[in-house]
């Protein structure tokens, strides 16, 4: 009799199961960089490019909806939002306006990890002025208080 592992599977059996998420994430990962290409296309809809840019937002959002140290339920959202609101954009985005964002994500490949940085700088600055305006709406004597 074989060993298993610790999620009841064969060793060989588990990492075809892990080859099969590697493979998976890699693909969730181009098809974000392929969604950012058709969220400036002018023939995506406009319904598909707020959906995109909820997603994109989310993704690269170092704030999650429900955070990660709570137990099963803080990696969830990320596991399932992530990939539904994905799969749902892709879906609103025409036919065309996706084979030719596929085509130019692969000619530019990995050219372009600095707009991943300034994307997530851009999502880091909303979130901060975000918290800045709760702040004031929540304590309006913050700042300027009297002395």
């Amino acid at each position: 009799m074989s060993e298993l592992d610790r999620s009841g599977r064969p060793p060989a059996q588990a990492n075809g199961v892990l080859m099969r998420w590697r493979m998976r994430v890699r693909a969730l990962k181009s098809e974000v960089f392929v969604l950012a290409i058709a969220l400036r296309d002018p023939r995506t809809p406009m319904a598909a490019r707020l959906l995109i840019l909820l997603v994109l937002a989310y993704a690269l959002s170092p704030i999650d909806l429900i955070p990660d140290f709570i137990p099963v339920l803080g990696l969830l959202d990320d596991l399932v939002l992530v990939p539904l609101g994905i799969a749902l954009a892709l879906r609103l985005v025409p036919a065309p306006v996706m084979v030719e964002a596929r085509e130019r994500a692969a000619i530019r490949g990995e050219r372009s990890r600095r707009h991943v940085w300034l994307g997530a700088a851009m999502v880091l600055a909303i979130w901060l002025a975000l918290l800045f305006w709760a702040l004031l709406a929540f304590f309006p004597g913050l700042i300027g208080a009297n002395r």
